[in-house]
């Protein structure tokens, strides 16, 4: 791929509490559902990278878990990840919510990137929800480590654009660091796992979503459709229970609403079949978590 002196290329981390809307901005930007998004904290449980890419640009968004104080192994985990995505990257953006800033939590994240050398952006999202905002009284409890602000609504889709000029402006001159119709370096087995696991979240409240993970253990492509072979790990007998339903009825919802949503992203017939298995203190399990992805 042949490009420009005035080519720019670079990596942007999108960080901030649970439930922010993080994965609905990039989402959003990319113009395709990478992250699985739903109204219940800690969605996100892996770093998924999302690559935006223009004639003069290949940005590559880095969504991340929220901060969180860890409980278990698998939270622990979680917030190496988080530590992790600011390593070598170009820029972070802090995002926020309007309502309520700053929380305890917000303030706990800015601590962080007080002593941090990365450029920084705060974004204060859900403009939609609170349209009488005044952006300088929130940029009052914003450390000297913010380059800019502004304030945005990923679910909308306003002042999109001028972050997108904003995060452009901050990002260096350089060749691509990926193909330039390449929109992830993730595996299509992955994007399958999130999505059954987002049609657990969007099925349940409370603990069941909490207590899933899916594992892919057949994936396999043909010109006329994709069957996808997957295992939902359960802490309880009694959550194996209830995420069945009666009659099956609550699993065949997730299948349908994965058979769906993995038909749409691939463009083609996707047909899943799904096991349930008890697999008790998963989270906690260190070999488990390996099997799962996360490094330890």
């Amino acid at each position: 791929m042949s490009v420009s002196a005035s080519f720019k290329s670079g990596f942007v981390a999108i960080i901030g509490k649970p439930n922010t809307g993080k994965s609905t901005l990039m989402n959003h930007i990319l113009g395709e559902k990478l992250s699985i998004t739903s109204p219940k904290p800690q969605t996100t449980r892996y770093a998924i990278k999302g690559i935006w890419n223009g004639s003069d640009h290949q940005i590559v968004f880095i969504d991340t878990p929220g901060y969180l104080k860890p409980r278990y192994e698998m939270q622990e985990r979680m917030l190496k990840i988080w530590n992790d995505a600011f390593k070598d990257v170009d820029l972070i953006i802090f995002l926020t919510q309007i309502a309520g800033f700053p929380s305890e939590y917000d303030l706990e994240v800015l601590q962080h990137l007080k002593y941090l050398k990365n450029t920084q952006l705060a974004v204060f999202n859900k403009l939609d929800l609170s349209p009488e905002a005044d952006l300088a009284s929130l940029q009052k409890h914003l450390p000297d480590s913010i380059s800019a602000s502004l304030m945005i609504s990923a679910r909308t889709g306003e002042n999109i654009p001028q972050l997108l000029d904003l995060i452009k402006h901050y990002i260096p001159f350089h060749e691509p660091y990926y193909e330039e119709d390449q929109l992830s370096d993730l595996p299509m087995r992955f994007f399958a796992r999130e999505i059954i696991r987002e049609a657990i979240f969007h099925q349940f409240e409370q603990e069941i979503p909490y207590a899933t993970a899916v594992l892919i253990e057949r994936f396999k492509e043909s010109p006329e459709k994709v069957v996808i072979d997957a295992v939902i790990w359960l802490e309880r007998q009694s959550q194996k229970l209830i995420l069945i339903g009666k009659n099956g009825s609550k699993l065949k919802q997730i299948r349908e609403y994965a058979e769906a949503e993995l038909t749409r992203f691939l463009q083609q017939p996707v047909q899943v079949h799904l096991f349930v298995k008890v697999n008790p203190n998963w989270r906690k399990k260190g070999t488990a978590l390996k099997e799962l992805g996360f490094d330890s």
